[in-house]
């Protein structure tokens, strides 16, 4: 099933950035998006995640032109299938590492597993308040709030950039576990090139195209 479909993507800061892009993702598929800096990487994925209009083209989430379906429409799939995980983690706070990962939980109607923090190291974390954690901390528990969302769709910019290198590769694995069982898909930007051909494709955007690398 496909779950994103962009077509012939532009956009332009103070200089065109790219143009022409398109890319699918589908179910149980990830992604890799790599490229020097000021390429265009993290303004493509925000086009992607619904964060940014592009100049021209169109994106299709689960179907739906999110350009044309209704605002309260767009505010759901946001809200139910949409998991981002950036590297500035977004974490409130004023909140518990343990109560931000259930505010997460109460709106998606969904629990905290167990296992989850386990896996990602952040179990005896939970009780201690987000401005008392390390960065590397602060990011797995970002990324625990969005598995425990359960999302169909998950957009990553430079997730591992606070872990050290066995961490990034557990936390890779967990991503790649997520989207198997959950049949959701996995869109990431890195500069780590190592970490990107894990992926299933591999695109580079450079000269302001989108060239599949894998």
């Amino acid at each position: 099933m496909n779950l994103l479909s962009a077509q012939n993507l532009s956009h332009t800061f103070e200089y065109e950035l790219f143009n022409d892009v398109s890319l699918n993702l589908d179910t149980q598929e990830s992604i890799a998006i790599i490229g020097v800096s000021g390429s265009g990487k993290s303004t493509l994925l925000n086009i992607l995640s619904t964060l940014l209009k592009p100049d021209n083209g169109e994106v299709f989430l689960f179907g739906e032109n999110i350009y044309e379906i209704d605002q309260k429409k767009l505010v759901k799939i946001k809200r139910d299938d949409i998991g981002l995980v950036f590297q500035s983690h977004y974490l409130f706070k004023g909140f518990s590492a343990y109560e931000n990962l259930e505010l997460s939980a109460i709106l998606a109607q969904t629990e905290i597993e167990d296992e989850l923090l386990k896996r990602l190291d952040i179990k005896e974390s939970m009780e201690q308040k987000v401005t008392e954690l390390s960065g590397g901390q602060q990011q797995r528990v970002s990324i625990a709030r969005v598995l425990t969302k359960k999302p169909k769709l998950i957009f990553a910019d430079e997730p591992t950039g606070n872990l050290d290198k066995k961490t990034a590769t557990n936390v890779m694995n967990l991503f790649f576990e997520y989207i198997e069982k959950n049949e959701a898909g996995f869109i990431l930007v890195t500069h780590d090139e190592e970490l990107a051909f894990r992926c299933q494709k591999v695109y580079r955007l450079e000269n302001k195209k989108l060239i599949q690398v894998k």
